[in-house]
């Protein structure tokens, strides 16, 4: 069995596991009970949410691509949102998610430089959205974290918010050039070069994030409203399960802020820590039993069948082949 298909088992095993155990820790005498007042209907607005979402993505990646003075395809752009989810639930740190959209564009006749640089805005916007929210999300819900004050978590928040503007304004001036040679001094030349190179596609990526910023702004937008229809399949499955008078702005909140922990998670498309985060901040808000459950088939919706359809793109486009190799660098 090749590298590939032993990866591809693995995840698989890891999920099914990671699935049965959340599953199971999760139920109890009320499980049944509260299933059968499950909607089908609920599954469809589910799905429609998520296409909504996967539909923003890739429009916000053919605005992107313009105002890089490239051009993409609709089906170009579905083929980088499907293979960014397949390459980042096989690898740690879903880290291969940026070199599967890196690999779809450079295919889609983007110049590698551009992107690189693509991908990383992509990421920043995400990311700096997520951060932005994060605020408004500790105001409105005492204890998310528990046994951490939500006072302490501002102070991480906010200061995490004035390291990027800082990170922003010094790449962009060229403040930061000396202190990246001064920290990297004492690296192996082959790493230093790598972050010699990530470092220099950061400041190229900030450049576009600056060359048109009415562009930009739309671009933003697409990914906030990429985010937030990605992470309403929750309240779609609660509503499902009759689950009216919840509290969204504190499920929406929290599910930004557990995608947000994801980001920085080492395991395969955050694997496990998704699930147990999910029931940490969830287990108080859906009808008894059921959280596990509800945990498994958001991320069934959100990641699972969304990496199957990023696993055919990628052997369409680039074959079983192409895929070995990737994985064994």
């Amino acid at each position: 069995m090749n590298k590939f298909y032993r990866r591809l088992f693995s995840l698989i095993l890891l999920v099914l596991v990671i699935s049965g155990v959340v599953i199971y820790t999760t139920i109890d005498i009320n499980t049944l009970k509260n299933l059968d007042r499950f909607q089908p209907w609920s599954i469809a607005m589910a799905a429609g949410v998520t296409a909504l979402g996967l539909f923003f993505d890739g429009s916000r990646l053919m605005h992107l691509v313009k105002i890089s003075h490239e051009k993409i395809s609709l089906y170009q752009a579905v083929q980088v949102v499907f293979g960014n989810y397949f390459l980042a639930l096989l690898t740690p740190g879903a880290t291969g998610g940026a070199v599967a959209q890196l690999m779809f564009l450079r295919h889609a006749g983007v110049p590698t430089g551009k992107a690189a640089v693509l991908v990383i805005v992509r990421t920043i916007l995400s990311i700096f959205f997520l951060a932005l929210c994060m605020p408004f999300i500790l105001l409105h819900d005492e204890g998310i974290v528990p046994g951490m004050s939500n006072d302490w978590l501002m102070v991480i928040t906010l200061t995490a918010l004035l390291v990027i503007f800082g990170m922003i304004f010094g790449a962009k001036r060229g403040n930061l050039d000396g202190l990246v040679i001064w920290g990297t001094r004492n690296f192996k030349n082959e790493r230093r070069r790598k972050i010699f190179a990530f470092y220099r596609d950061t400041k190229c990526a900030i450049a576009l994030l600056a060359e048109s910023p009415r562009s930009m702004m739309l671009v933003f937008l697409e990914s906030g409203l990429n985010l937030l229809c990605i992470y309403a399949i929750v309240p779609c499955l609660l509503l499902g399960l009759g689950v009216w008078d919840a509290d969204w702005y504190t499920v929406m909140g929290r599910m930004i802020f557990l995608n947000m922990l994801l980001y920085f998670m080492p395991t395969p498309g955050g694997s496990g820590i998704a699930e147990g985060g999910f029931v940490l901040l969830f287990s108080n808000t859906v009808p008894a039993g059921t959280v596990g459950i509800i945990a498994v088939c958001w991320r069934l919706i959100a990641e699972y069948i969304p990496f199957l359809l990023g696993f055919y793109y990628t052997l369409a486009v680039f074959g079983r082949d192409f895929l070995n190799r990737q994985l064994s660098k």
